[in-house]
Order: C-alpha cells, then structure tokens, then sequence
C-alpha cells in the first residue's frame, strides 16, 4: 500500500473512532475575494492649472505634492501644463536660502538634516527637504526610504519632505528638482534642503542650484585625508564632521583638525568665504545649532558682498543651457522619422557595417534636414 493510501486509511479510521467528539473539525466558508468584486475605482479628477497654483501659493501641501508629481512625469501630455505652473510661480519664488547636503553613503544625511530641521523649524522658518535617491540600474525602482527615516520631521506642520527618485537620469532629475524648488517656495518655504545621491557626479549637478554646499564627513572610517578629494572639497562651503559622540568624539576632532589643515592648501574661493569644518552629533544635538549658525553667516556673508546675487545669476543662465539640451535630445529620440531608423543604425553598429560615429552623424544629418 502506497503512503498517500496508508494516510487516507489512518485518517478515515481516525474520523470513525471520535463520530461523537466535540472535536470534529468542519469544513469551513469558501475564501473570500481580496478585493471587493462590487467595488469600482474612481479615477482622480485632473486638476486645472489654475486650481494647482492657487493650492500652492495658499501653502497646500496635497497640491504642492502633486504639482511635483506632474513635473516628474514623463508623460510628454504632463510637460507643457508643469512648465505652466512653473512659470506663473516662478514671480513668488527666489525668497529662501537654497542648501546643498552630500556625503557618502553611512554619512547619516537623513538623521543629519531630521537634526538641523527641527532647529531651522523651531527658528520659525518653513523648511522643505527634497531628497534625490538612487534608482536601482536593473530595475529602476527606488526605496524612497527618507521620510521613513525622518519620521519626526514628516510629522512637523512646518516641515515639508519629498523623496524623488534619480531614475538613472541624473541630469533629468536636479532639472526638475531645481523646478521643484521654484515650487516650494511660491509655496511659502524659506529654507530648501536638497539632499544627493551622495554617488558619483550628483554633487556637481546640486552645487550648480542652491546657494550653500555642505558635505557631510565621518571620522574612524580610515585615513581621513583620503576621503578629501579636490573636486568635492573646492565645491564644500561648510564641513560637517557627523557622529561626534561617546568615544568617537576624540576621532571627530582629529578628524576636523586634519580636513581644516587641507583646506588651507586650496586657493581662495570666489565668494571670499573661509570654508568651515565643525563637528556635531544628530542623535545628541550637540554642534547642531553651531552648523546652522555657520550656514547663516555664510549667506549674509555671500549677500554683503555681492556673491550670493551673481552666483543666482549664473545658475539660471546654465540652466536654461541645460533646459535647450534637454529640450533638443528629447526632441531627437522622440521625431517621428528618427526613431524608426534607431534600430536599423543600431543593428548596423552592432554588425560592424558603420562606426558609432558614422552612425550618430548620419542620424543627425538626417534630423537637421
């Protein structure tokens, strides 16, 4: 006798044996659907681009959210109304201090800025986080983990705090943070604080729209002075040694010591700002309230002499660079007789018939006609 005919034997011997126990188990209700079948989702009404500025400069903060949904889209439909709020908020706009925050992974940016945004909050400023994270290269998906990590800073009327993904994109995505921005601020936030990737070029894509650039060090991760590297460095206006507590404090000031003595070899900054090096630790509070002092006297300092006008001035003309070349790639991969012809070119290359090079310029010939 089979084992599946020995348990169907035993079982039914088992059931004769307690006909009149109590413990006899019944057959149950059929499962139940998940979702109720009667159940019909309303699709969301769009809003009008009249209803989408008024929310935002009223300080709606669903509207607000939404609005950057609609520029982070790439919907092509979404991109002519976006531009269209952007524009008509963009007379309210320009009002706030705009702050760059980097530093590597582990660094603890997110503890660092729920930190340094209760103090700027309890200061009475209205402060809005935008927070670049990293898209997965093989998926695409992103955790957008930030405001679970600011969980007390998501919870201040004050305080405004909106993860976007960088979706591989990173020239796409500090385009429309920088629109982001100009949002933000017709919605009243006087404070902007854009967190990077902390990867790679995101640095250089950041320093180029806010007004102050902070890097964020640890100490004990090794040979400090390895982690200074010219090209970030000569970005930083301010250096935050993070994670001064308990017996890693002496490290930090070691630390701080060793990164104020490189930064003396650089030549002088165009803002003819000294840039600091402070310590401070997020989870005790302690030096806190020192870097946002320092980030103060930095924008008074760039405003007296005329720096923090003219270094504006520069960003939105690279940015209207950057916008044609965004405009003029989109436009190119998106004509209707260049993008038939991408896979034949590419089948070309891939089979050796014409060069990489041959191929583009013939492509671009073809759309200059």
């Amino acid at each position: 006798m089979s084992s599946t005919n020995n348990i169907d034997h035993y079982e039914f011997h088992h059931r004769a044996e307690h006909e009149d126990s109590a413990l006899n188990v019944t057959s149950g209700v059929e499962d139940q659907p998940v979702v109720n079948p009667y159940y019909k989702r309303r699709k969301r009404r769009s809003l009008t681009t009249d209803e989408y500025v008024e929310g935002i400069l009223a300080g709606n903060i669903t509207i607000l959210s939404q609005a950057i949904t609609l520029i982070e889209s790439n919907n092509r439909d979404h991109y002519a109304q976006a531009q269209e709020i952007i524009e008509r908020c963009l007379p309210y706009a320009g009002n706030s201090m705009r702050i760059g925050i980097t530093g590597v992974p582990g660094a603890g940016k997110s503890t660092f800025i729920e930190a340094v945004g209760g103090t700027v909050t309890e200061l009475g400023h209205k402060l809005a986080v935008l927070a670049i994270d990293p898209s997965s290269e093989r998926s695409g998906g992103s955790i957008l983990g930030d405001k679970t990590r600011m969980e007390t800073l998501c919870n201040n009327p004050s305080a405004f705090v909106r993860p976007s993904p960088s979706a591989g994109s990173l020239g796409g995505v500090a385009r429309k943070t920088r629109e982001s921005v100009v949002l933000c601020e017709a919605a009243g936030f006087d404070v902007i604080f854009i967190e990077t990737v902390g990867v790679g070029q995101s640095e250089t894509a950041v320093h180029s729209m806010v007004d102050i650039f902070m890097l964020l060090q640890i100490s004990g991760a090794g040979d400090e002075l390895q982690g200074i590297k010219r090209g970030i460095m000569e970005m930083a206006d301010l250096v935050a040694i993070t994670k001064a507590d308990g017996d890693n404090r002496h490290r930090a000031e070691l630390a701080r010591a060793q990164i104020f003595n490189a930064l003396k070899l650089f030549p002088p900054t165009e803002s003819q700002w000294s840039p600091q090096v402070l310590t401070c630790s997020s989870l005790t509070g302690k030096g806190i309230g020192d870097v946002w002092n320092a980030v103060e006297d930095f924008i008074a300092h760039t405003k007296a002499n005329g720096f923090f006008q003219s270094n504006r001035n520069r960003q939105s003309k690279y940015w209207m660079y950057e916008s044609i070349n965004e405009a003029l790639k989109s436009d190119f991969y998106n004509n209707d007789i260049i993008a038939p012809l991408l896979a034949q070119y590419e089948a070309d290359v891939l089979a050796d018939r014409i060069s990489s090079f041959v191929a583009a310029k013939n492509l671009l010939d073809i759309y200059n006609k």
